[in-house]
């Protein structure tokens, strides 16, 4: 009865924090987008290396420079006129793919006209020394931008609203998606976080609830394992065991980063509940326990465990950012993934945008984050409060 109470009173006080309850709205969204991308397929790892426009283009639909607009249409009709000189052009023409865009079915010889038309626009703006500021040019601009869009076929409307999501946050340096490219990361970083924070916790918590509660060897050897692993430095430690699987079948996947993280992050919850348990092996209700003649595994998992659990909660939400935080740190020095598509990878190729200007990929990749960070730091601490046995 005790505990019913306590966990309806837990229940209410959690909800009554409007900004937890923003926070868990958040993290619940991470975590839907993570579990369409990986069950349902909303988004594969090949739409995110799949060519959807020219390079660095803008989010949010903003308008390009007029110097930006025609270099666009350019990079369009040198791949048209790059195709019409091949052996098949037909062929090459076909394979001509920007998203849902495909180029209108026509013969080569009427293909070609649309694309020497196009030049001759090229040519008369070529004239003029700074498109930026020529606002004569404009109209040749338009047409030569209507000129471009007479090469591809009408968009239905499921198509155009695939095209906006594939635009919405424009283009990386190689004309890929970057909405895309986010949303698949998503689900990349819910995998490490969860898997990573999972298992050290796990680890953590089952070696540091028998040194405190046992003692003797029990305890000298878990002390023993985490100040040794403590004592070498964690960023040394992760990219050593990531540098290990080079070579390997699984080089560049997921897989050297859940050794690599689980090895180390484990120490930081072991010592907080070994010394939880150490704490809490003293008081009343567990020496009544043993004097009662319980057994010492039923004490663990009745009185111990669930006493410390507010701990093992902080700690899973400080491992499940810090797992995060390292793929992108491990990723930007070369040895996180490498065979796929993360935040990591996106900040790490968009150091030659962010010198000329292009903000677009690094911005998305870090608010992304940021946001999980943050809504899951609320959370967990809400929960802390709300569930914490002290607070009862």
């Amino acid at each position: 009865m005790i505990k019913r109470i306590w966990k309806l009173r837990s229940t209410r006080k959690f909800f009554s924090n409007r900004l937890a309850v923003m926070a868990l709205l958040i993290v619940a969204g991470y975590l839907a987008i993570a579990l369409g991308t990986s069950v349902f397929g909303l988004v594969d790892l090949d739409a995110t290396f799949a060519r959807v426009g020219p390079k660095n283009v803008s989010g949010f639909f903003r308008v390009q420079e007029p110097e930006k607009q025609v270099e666009d249409v350019e990079y369009i009709f040198n791949r048209v006129d790059s195709a019409l000189r091949r052996r098949d052009p037909k062929q090459a023409l076909a394979e001509i793919q920007f998203g849902p865009q495909r180029l209108i079915d026509a013969s080569p010889e009427e293909i070609k006209a649309i694309v020497e038309r196009g030049w001759s626009y090229f040519d008369q703006l070529a004239e003029s020394d700074d498109l930026n500021q020529d606002r004569a040019a404009l109209p040749v601009i338009e047409q030569l931008k209507q000129t471009e869009q007479s090469l591809f076929a009408p968009l239905t409307s499921g198509q155009r609203w695939e095209q906006r999501i594939n635009l919405v946050l424009g283009t990386d340096a190689q004309g890929r998606s970057i909405a895309l490219r986010a949303i698949y990361s998503i689900e990349v970083a819910i995998k490490i976080g969860l898997v990573v924070a999972f298992f050290s916790v796990l680890i953590g918590s089952l070696l540091g609830t028998a040194a405190g509660f046992y003692g003797g060897w029990v305890d000298h050897a878990v002390t023993w394992a985490f100040t040794t692993f403590s004592s070498i430095p964690s960023l040394v430690l992760l990219v050593l065991l990531a540098y290990m699987f080079t070579g390997s079948t699984f080089e560049g996947t997921l897989f050297p980063m859940y050794i690599a993280f689980s090895a180390t992050y484990w120490i930081g919850p072991c010592r907080v509940i070994r010394g939880e348990t150490l704490k809490l092996r003293e008081l009343e209700y567990v020496q009544a326990a043993t004097a009662l003649g319980y057994s010492r595994p039923y004490i663990v998992v009745r009185h111990i465990l669930p006493n410390a659990s507010h701990l093992m909660l902080i700690n899973f939400s400080l491992l499940f950012i810090a797992a995060i935080k390292g793929e992108v740190i491990l990723t930007y020095l070369g040895l996180g993934i490498k065979n796929g598509t993360s935040w990591g990878i996106m900040i790490e190729q968009s150091r030659p945008e962010v010198i000329n200007g292009f903000f677009w990929q690094i911005g998305t990749a870090t608010v992304l984050m940021f946001g999980l960070v943050l809504a899951f730091n609320i959370l967990s601490d809400a929960l802390q409060d709300a569930f914490d046995p002290k607070h009862v």
